[in-house]
């Protein structure tokens, strides 16, 4: 019998299929004591563990690429922390066997970020994955991960870690559904640049009997237990007409009475470009510039490796808008050349703007190296600060890029409500506003971007947060500036029109969304999309607010 679940679409397209499930997680090693004689050999067994561990993440992260490259790599970076290796060795060199005082160390670790609010404790997953790999290694049984199948199924998870989204072969991997995480979450982000559907923040999920057959919407974030013939025809007709449409419509953004919102593209660095080049971005909103430094969490990447990464995006758009974001380091972003190690609540403390201007060498380095690669480029270059507060922020920031002699436009990113507040303030020193709604999301309504029990409040469609988005919005035009969307929210097509509706100048996402947002824009008028955006302030809730922007757009 048909029956009808919900949890939160964080890509987009239908799959059909039965359902598969994620191995079981490592059990617990015994607690057993070593001789004194065996605690050398059990720190080596540890230490070559942890190495192939790394070695093993990098490896699947030069194979993915792209994003997942970059999510990788850091993952690897998890797993040789000195501080956690030396913790490892402490509790091996008094008893503890190799995988007990990995289990053990990471445990402590854990905990600490659990509790250590905001972005920390949504590292938590990926800590766990990382233990997870060496304690198996350890033990010498197999890796849970994602099952051996002949058949194209949908994989259903508790939760998905970034090593095993960024390997998923789409041919066999219909789509997934996980009953943590949320809209923001790494393998969000990571299904999304896949493009493959997935649903997540679906409490229960796990209990769908293997070989169930499921129909999974990734827009609406709906799964159809059992679907019956007619929901299924219904679900494939819709998926087909979605399909017919991303290929009909081309070119620049727009609405369609030729409101032009440029379709821009988030990139980590050289190798996200392809895909945004092919899926027709007009341009990059969001170049994570933190992707370069977190190479070598120890010291700053030198000017010329920084000039070189640079200039490669920049010259994959001539005479189009890179946006890029100075460094973005603290919270779960720690480099050790930067970053304060003691901080109580490093979400809430000395991050991204405020590392950089107690560093004002970095900050003036990677300005310098900004500069030197736009040189000769007929690109349109503009930069920005993250985690701007206030007025003076965006003085100090401004001042620093006119000291390095960078011939750009300034701006700021709203991922702070008093930013959003005071937009007006800020706009008088810097020439543009960029709004990170994952963030800005995050820092409303206290509630981490990773913890699926608190996703409704992730929620990008909450009022709220589209209050702050027309506030911000309305600031710039009054002060005749831009102000784009580079969150994860711009990668929904039909918040993109309310988006829209509320003001904004551009959106920039994930590159597989751009085709999507493209398609939809192209079916709505300016009129419409403003609209919707007043029908979605005006309600309660973010689910009442997506159904009274669809009623407007669908012309209910």
């Amino acid at each position: 019998m048909e029956t009808t679940l919900r949890g939160v679409g964080v890509s987009h397209g239908v799959a059909i299929g039965e359902v598969r499930h994620m191995g079981a997680a490592v059990l617990e090693p015994p607690a057993k004591q070593i001789p004194a004689e065996e605690a050398e050999r059990e720190q080596g067994r540890a230490r070559q563990a942890v190495e192939a561990v790394a070695a093993d993440l990098n490896a699947r992260g030069n194979l993915a690429g792209g994003e997942a490259q970059h999510v990788l790599e850091a993952q690897a970076m998890m797993a040789q922390d000195p501080e956690l290796i030396a913790d490892v060795e402490r509790r091996i060199a008094v008893g503890s066997t190799a995988e007990r005082g990995v289990y053990d160390a990471f445990a402590a670790y854990r905990a600490l970020l659990a509790n250590a609010g905001e972005y920390l404790a949504g590292r938590v997953a990926d800590l766990d994955d990382v233990r997870n790999r060496i304690v198996a290694r350890l033990l010498g049984v197999p890796m849970p991960g994602v099952p051996d199948s002949d058949e194209p199924y949908v994989l259903i998870a508790r939760d998905l870690a970034p090593a095993d989204t960024a390997l998923l072969d789409p041919a066999l991997v219909l789509g997934f559904v996980t009953e943590e995480g949320g809209p923001t979450s790494h393998s969000a982000i990571l299904a999304r640049a896949l493009g493959v559907p997935a649903v997540v923040a679906l409490p229960g999920a796990g209990e769908i009997a293997e070989g169930t057959v499921v129909a999974v919407d990734g827009s609406t974030g709906e799964i159809f237990v059992e679907p019956s013939p007619e929901k299924r025809a219904e679900m494939e007709s819709a998926s087909a007409a979605r399909k017919a449409a991303l290929s009909a419509v081309t070119g620049p953004g727009a609405t369609s009475d030729g409101h032009k919102v440029p379709l821009l593209a988030n990139v980590g660095g050289p190798a996200d470009v392809p895909a945004a080049v092919e899926a027709g971005a007009e341009g990059v909103g969001l170049f994570r510039t933190e992707f370069l430094f977190l190479d070598d969490s120890k010291q700053a990447p030198s000017e010329e490796k920084q000039i070189a990464a640079y200039r490669a995006v920049l010259e994959a758009f001539p005479e189009g808008r890179v946006v890029v974001r100075v460094l973005d380091a603290g919270a779960d972003k720690p480099l050790e050349f930067l970053t304060p190690a003691d901080e109580p609540n490093p979400a809430l403390g000395v991050r991204g703007l405020r590392s950089l201007l107690d560093h004002p060498d970095v900050l003036r380095t990677q300005l310098t190296a900004l500069a030197r690669a736009a040189e000769g480029l007929p690109v349109y270059l503009e930069v920005m600060a993250p985690m701007v507060a206030d007025r003076a922020d965006a003085k100090a920031f401004a001042d620093a890029c006119r000291e390095a002699g960078l011939q750009a436009k300034f701006g700021a990113m709203v991922e702070i409500p008093s930013a959003a507040l005071r937009a007006r303030s800020i706009l008088q020193e810097v020439e543009f506003l960029s709004l990170g709604t994952n963030d800005l999301a995050q820092y409303t309504f206290a509630a981490d971007r990773q913890v699926g029990a608190v996703s409704r409040l992730q929620d990008p469609w909450q009022p709220a947060l589209l209050d702050l988005v027309a506030l911000s919005a309305d600031a710039a035009r009054a002060e005749g500036k831009s102000c784009g969307v580079c969150g994860e929210a711009a990668s929904d097509p039909l918040l993109a029109c309310v988006l829209t509706g509320l003001g904004v100048t551009s959106l920039s996402m994930g590159a597989a969304s751009i085709p999507y947002v493209r398609a939809t824009l192209a079916k709505h008028t300016l009129a419409q999309c403003e609209r919707a955006a007043s029908a979605a302030r005006a309600a309660d809730s973010a689910e009442d607010a997506r159904l009274a922007a669809q009623a407007v757009l669908s012309g209910e």
